[in-house]
């Protein structure tokens, strides 16, 4: 099959639209269910490169969570504490495979975002994994293949209308990339670089001590920024991301876009959310909703009288912002992966307020001194890239 005609391309209004090889070869892929759309298409190719080299550069299973052409969580297959398990809501009678949790992981990270996502995954879907989709709201998924069960019980979502694709892994593009814009072609190398520990090597900090687990985190920062939008950041903690901005056009803004999703991960293992007692027969969507609004200042959205009845079964104490302070004082370990150099050491301070402890950046700004600087004040560790990834 050389081509694929679809519904219509971003906006129903644009017609026609299609996917096609313009050199007359066969498309990679094949469609085992549904009828993936032009958006659909685009998240699902990112994110098959983002976990195929993922699982390149670190061995491991990984997922990724795909929503509008930019991750909305990545993440390898690592064990899950029992902790993760509670805030992901993982079903304890599922035996979880290392795939099932890198896919927890990377659709626990940031709930709100990944609703109605579309499914990046770098291994053969497995039972345990196709159990975990089964019941979260998702418009579709590709991997290299499907175990015969779990393809059957991702056939049964959206009354039997879920989009499944498997790709060739076995498929390499042409190393030149086009794309039009208002008429005109543009074209360039693919983006082929290969993200491994070298790019970590030139630390420029004062504390050198960069852990194994800190280096897979950045390796996974790196690889996610290579398929977010720009400007991006990414936040990672235990091989998984835990914050990501996207498409930012100043880099601070991006910074605390992304750390403030990573400080909501942080807080919602804190006491005052694990203990929350839902209402019966909630909704997994009005759940999620009810957590992220009591996390943060529209917590009155989910406690005014009359509405937390709703949520709740008892009414939870306010979550202080002072309390919340004490809580992300706490933490510490999380790795901060940039597309390109902090022109500013705003970032770091805000970068601190989340726990970050090691930092990947290209490097090349005229203040990296103060930069150095700021992180030095904090102890923390960072490396000097030299490369950019900037994605469009």
């Amino acid at each position: 099959m050389n081509e694929l005609e679809l519904k219509y391309g971003c906006n129903p209004n644009q017609k026609p639209s299609r996917i096609y090889m313009a050199d007359g070869s066969d498309l990679p892929i094949k469609v085992l269910n549904g009828k993936p759309g032009y958006i659909n298409f685009l998240d699902a190719f990112n994110g098959w490169q983002l976990v195929k080299e993922l699982k390149k550069a670190t061995g491991l299973p990984a997922a990724t969570s795909f929503k509008h052409v930019s991750p909305a969580g990545a993440a390898v297959g690592l064990p899950l504490s029992d902790v993760l398990k509670k805030i992901y809501w993982v079903d304890e009678t599922i035996e979880l495979s290392p795939l099932a949790c890198a896919y927890a992981r990377a659709r626990g990270a940031d709930r709100m975002s990944s609703f109605g996502d579309f499914i990046s995954l770098s291994d053969v879907c497995d039972k345990a994994t196709a159990l975990l989709i089964q019941h979260e709201v998702s418009d579709g998924i590709i991997a290299p293949g499907y175990e015969p069960e779990a393809l059957e019980i991702l056939k049964s979502k959206k009354k039997g209308n879920y989009n499944i694709v498997e790709i060739d892994p076995s498929y390499v593009p042409e190393e030149i990339e086009r794309k039009q814009v208002y008429g005109i072609t543009f074209e360039q190398g693919r983006n082929e670089l290969d993200i491994n520990n070298a790019l970590l090597e030139n630390i420029v900090t004062k504390n050198k001590n960069l852990p194994d687990n800190a280096k897979i985190d950045l390796i996974i920062s790196l690889i996610t920024l290579k398929y977010t939008q720009s400007n991006s950041v990414c936040y990672v903690k235990d091989g998984q991301a835990i914050g990501i901005g996207a498409g930012q056009q100043s880099r601070v803004h991006c910074t605390r876009l992304a750390g403030s999703k990573a400080d909501n991960w942080l807080l919602r293992q804190a006491p005052q959310v694990l203990n929350l007692q839902f209402a019966d027969g909630i909704a997994r969507a009005n759940r999620d909703n009810a957590i992220d609004n009591y996390i943060t200042e529209n917590y009155m959205d989910v406690l005014r009288e009359g509405e937390w009845q709703k949520f709740f079964k008892v009414k939870p104490d306010v979550f202080t912002a002072e309390e919340k302070r004490a809580w992300l004082d706490k933490q510490s370990g999380v790795s901060l992966g940039s597309d390109a150099f902090f022109p500013f050491f705003d970032n770091i301070d805000r970068a601190k307020k989340s726990g970050v402890s090691y930092i990947a950046e290209p490097g090349g700004s005229i203040r990296d001194e103060e930069v150095i600087a700021r992180c030095d004040e904090y102890n923390m560790v960072m490396s000097f890239t030299g490369i950019r990834l900037f994605h469009h």
